[in-house]
């Protein structure tokens, strides 16, 4: 069992609303950085993009009435990663919490880890600009 980080943000906009506007796979380069210099390719029930360490494959929690947008990525190792991802009803606004787990190994994993939170932090800041700005469509 790895030790996990939970990052969340609040965001104006009701919850439904963002989840139909950021759940389609296709959404997810406007705000997750680590796709968004590609363009998201489906190829069966996968979608393969451009990371920042290569060629990814992603596969999506199909679209839902409970806010789950969890998504499991295939890295170049052939290592899968699950990243948890929820968006909740925060009174008229929505709660958005992504869940990143640790990974074992020393002090080079704890740094990559580190910077993923970072990394993640700022994604979610920019789907908050994006949400409250009006891109909610």
């Amino acid at each position: 069992m790895n030790d996990s980080v939970t990052l969340a943000v609040t965001i104006d906009c009701p919850c439904r609303e963002l989840y139909e506007a950021f759940w389609p796979p296709e959404a997810f380069p406007r705000w997750a950085s680590g796709l968004s210099r590609s363009r998201l390719m489906r190829q069966g029930n996968r979608w393969r993009a451009d990371g920042p360490e290569g060629s990814v494959l992603i596969r999506f929690s199909p679209y839902n009435a409970f806010g789950v947008m969890d998504h499991w990525v295939e890295l170049t190792s052939g290592a899968e990663v699950y990243i948890p991802l929820r968006v909740v009803a925060n009174g008229f606004r929505a709660e958005v919490m992504l869940t990143l787990f640790r990974p074992g190994g020393g002090a080079e994993a704890e740094t990559a880890f580190q910077r993923d939170v970072e990394w993640v932090r700022k994604d979610l800041l920019t789907l908050q600009a994006l949400a409250e700005g009006g891109a909610v469509v």
